[in-house]
């Protein structure tokens, strides 16, 4: 096996922010060589990797000649040059995720059409070139996508008449079917290369009803154990069908008949995840590590009960980032914040996460919310 501890090993990652930081707190653990490429030179990452490049993901030159410089290489965000990436692997450069993933997930259409042909369970769906296109075409209400590049919220509208189609980009996107759920829920897969393979238990997701962004992500979900393995179950098929190396975020809805339908995948560490970090005997991010490194995988099950809470910037506020009554959120047991590294905080830009653990999901479920209702995220 490759010595990649305390060697000449370099590992590759496209993108710098607060999933790699999350990361390299892992390839400091095993002391492994982390090379960064990232088109933000002050990235949460640029100040704590090994060695930072600066310059553009989707730009062919720069991703091809960074991972010439690099013995495997893998992602943070999947919004990245793929030709430059088929050609580095026909030269024989390891590349987890693999290219040919990461073309299919990072283009909304195309992902559905995959689940589609491999008979996925998904929303039904309908690909646009324009919004022009789909104006007279879809019935109300639906679910409107940007087919590439949304995140965090953005690039996704529910339309229930005309006029929510008013401001609509004039991009590539699909529309879906707007599905009645119970619940929104996640299931992450960890495969390495020699096949080995295991599943996280199902998390829920709760999210905030203006920005569409996850407020609250609990472990385990609550549900019926049957639901759960049947979320459990298709998740590993769907990595399966692709034959991914690496993690693989599967986002689901559970229906009002419980049955469980895919939304969308990422092929990465994902916020669904960072529970883990606290919760679980193997991180998101030690298991992203052993996956792409063909090292053994460690053991998904949670130690405890964990819920994640976003921190995000409050409306109003930009600029120089403030943490409001830090002090009082680290008074509570089980409290573990952690801090992105963006030096200017936005509306609803993910500026951290705070970690609940307890043996008592409901008891952490009332934490979270005072913890949410206590820390603000704001501007000098």
């Amino acid at each position: 096996m490759k010595n990649f501890f305390s060697s000449k090993f370099r590992l590759g990652v496209l993108g710098g922010g607060q999933l790699g930081r999350m990361l390299l707190t892992e390839t400091q653990k095993y002391d492994i060589f982390t090379v960064i490429l990232d088109g933000d030179q002050h990235a949460p990452c640029s100040e704590i990797c090994n060695e930072f490049h600066h310059g553009s993901l989707m730009d062919y030159d720069t991703v091809y000649a960074f991972g010439k410089q690099v013995d495997v290489l893998t992602i943070e965000i999947e919004h990245v040059n793929i030709d430059a990436l088929k050609k580095l692997a026909k030269e024989g450069l390891k590349i987890f995720p693999q290219p040919e993933v990461l073309e299919i997930i990072q283009h909304k259409g195309r992902q559905k059409d995959f689940f589609k042909e491999n008979n996925i369970p998904t929303a039904p769906y309908q690909r646009f070139s324009s919004e022009n296109e789909f104006n007279q075409a879809s019935d109300f209400p639906f679910v409107w996508k940007s087919a590439q590049f949304g995140y965090d919220g953005t690039g996704v509208k529910v339309i229930r008449s005309a006029d929510d189609l008013k401001g609509l980009p004039h991009v590539d996107c699909i529309t879906e079917e707007l599905i009645p759920f119970k619940n929104e829920l996640a299931v992450i897969v960890a495969r390495n290369e020699s096949g080995e393979i295991k599943t996280y238990p199902v998390v829920e997701m709760e999210f905030h009803p203006a920005a569409n962004q996850v407020e609250y992500v609990l472990c385990p979900a609550r549900i019926d154990d049957q639901v759960a393995e049947k979320a459990r179950e298709i998740a590993l098929n769907v990595a399966d069908a692709f034959g991914i190396v690496g993690l693989l975020a599967v986002e689901m809805f559970q229906t009002e008949d419980d049955q469980i339908l895919v939304n969308e995948v990422a092929p990465r560490t994902h916020n669904s995840g960072h529970y883990s970090i606290e919760a679980s005997y193997t991180s998101q991010f030690e298991q992203h590590l052993r996956s792409i490194l063909d090292l053994p995988l460690g053991d998904t099950d949670n130690k405890v009960a964990g819920i994640m809470v976003n921190l995000v910037g409050e409306e109003g506020y930009s600029g120089p980032v403030v943490y409001e009554n830090m002090n009082e959120i680290l008074a509570i047991d089980g409290v573990t914040p952690h801090i992105y590294g963006k030096k200017q905080t936005r509306p609803f830009r993910k500026m951290g996460h705070v970690t609940i653990v307890n043996e008592d999901m409901d008891e952490a479920r009332k934490i979270a919310e005072r913890v949410k209702e206590t820390i603000h995220v704001i501007s000098k």
